[in-house]
C-alpha cells in the first residue's frame, strides 16, 4: 500500500505534467518557457531534500527535472528545434541569476529583529554547489536530449516516410538516455564527498528509476501536447496570414 511520500510523489507528477500542458494550451511557447524557468529554479531547492519513497532514498526535484525534459520534447515536436534549445538556455541563464542573487543574501547583516536569516543561511549556503552542478549538467543533458530527439526523428521519418509516426520512440529514446547522463553527472558533482559510495549509488539508482517512470508517464502528455498544437494550427485561417 502506498504511503504518504508515494502518494505525494504521484500527485506531484500528475500536477506538474498537467500544468505543463495547461501552460502550453493557454500561453503557447511562452507558457513552456515560464514552466521551464519554474521547474529549473525549484528543482535546485528541492534537490537538497532526501526522502524515502517506493523503498528507495531519493532527492526531491526529480519530478521537476523530468518536467524540463517534457518541455523540450514538446517544443521539439510541436514547435522547432530552435525553440527547444531556447528553453534549455533560458533554464541555464535563470539558474545563474538565481545563484548570484541567493548568494548575495549571505552578505547582508540581518537586523536584530530579523527571524528569517537563521533559516535561509543553512539552506542557501549549500546551494552554490547544487546549482552549479544543476545548471552545468542540465545544459549538457538537455542539449544532448534535443539533439538526440531530432536524430531519432530523422531515423523514424526515413524508415516510415511519415513524420508523425513513432512519437513514443523519439520521446523515450532521447529522454531515457539523456536522463541516464543527467543522473550520473548530477549525483557525482552534487553529492560526491557529502555521502558515502553506498548512498551515492542509492541516490543514482533511485533517481534514475524515478526518471524512467516519469519518462514513460510523460509520453501520453506529449501526445496530448501534439493534439493541442494540431488544434491551434487548425484554427489558423488564410486571413491570419494575410493580416500577419
Amino acid at each position: 500500500m502506498a504511503g504518504q511520500n508515494e502518494l505525494i510523489l504521484l500527485a506531484s507528477i500528475v500536477f506538474t505534467f498537467g500544468m505543463t500542458l495547461a501552460a502550453y494550451k493557454l500561453f503557447g511557447k511562452s507558457g513552456l518557457y515560464c514552466m521551464s524557468v519554474f521547474a529549473t529554479l525549484f528543482a535546485n531547492i528541492e534537490a537538497l531534500v532526501l526522502v524515502k519513497a517506493f523503498g528507495m532514498e531519493q532527492t526531491l526535484g526529480n519530478v521537476l527535472f523530468a518536467a524540463t525534459f517534457l518541455i523540450t520534447d514538446i517544443l521539439s515536436e510541436c514547435e522547432s528545434r530552435e525553440a527547444a534549445n531556447k528553453a534549455v538556455w533560458t533554464g541555464v541563464f535563470t539558474s545563474v541569476v538565481f545563484l548570484v542573487i541567493t548568494q548575495s543574501w549571505m552578505l547582508y547583516i540581518p537586523a536584530e529583529s530579523d527571524w528569517a536569516m537563521q533559516y535561509i543561511m543553512p539552506l542557501f549556503s549549500n546551494t552554490p554547489r547544487m546549482v552549479i552542478a544543476s545548471f552545468s549538467v542540465y545544459a549538457i543533458s538537455q542539449a544532448f536530449d534535443v539533439w538526440l530527439y531530432h536524430q531519432w526523428w530523422k531515423l523514424t521519418e526515413k524508415k516510415t516516410g511519415d513524420k508523425r509516426k513513432f512519437l513514443w520512440l523519439r520521446n523515450n529514446g532521447s529522454t531515457l538516455i539523456s536522463q541516464l547522463i543527467n543522473t550520473l553527472l548530477f549525483t557525482v558533482i552534487a553529492f560526491a564527498g557529502t555521502y558515502d559510495i553506498k548512498t551515492l549509488a542509492t541516490i543514482f539508482a533511485s533517481s534514475y528509476v524515478i526518471f524512467v517512470f516519469t519518462s514513460l508517464l510523460d509520453t501520453p502528455a506529449l501526445y496530448l501536447a501534439r493534439r493541442i498544437s494540431d488544434k491551434k494550427k487548425l484554427r489558423i485561417t488564410p486571413s491570419d496570414f494575410i493580416n500577419a
